[in-house]
């Protein structure tokens, strides 16, 4: 019962999931991370850094773009927000 009365804390947001799957998708056209990032699409959706960021915290995004993008990108975007 208490497991469940707070499960909302660890899903993730649909949004966040259909962006995830959009920014894998883009990549499998070969674009690189930071034109996908900056698209409408994901800027739309996940309007603050944070939100942006969380993104790349996500295991099949780090696996597909490699650790040095991810963190460089979130570099970026740490910067934006300071």
């Amino acid at each position: 019962m208490l497991r469940n009365l707070f499960s909302f804390l660890f899903q993730r947001s649909t949004s966040e999931e259909q962006v995830a799957q959009y920014v894998l998708r883009e990549h499998a056209r070969g674009r690189p991370l930071q034109e996908i990032l900056a698209d409408h699409y994901v800027v739309n959706r996940l309007k603050t850094p944070e939100q942006r960021s969380r993104l790349l915290d996500r295991p099949e995004v780090v696996h597909a773009f490699g650790v040095d993008d991810v963190e460089s990108e979130r570099a970026s975007l740490s910067a934006a927000t300071n």
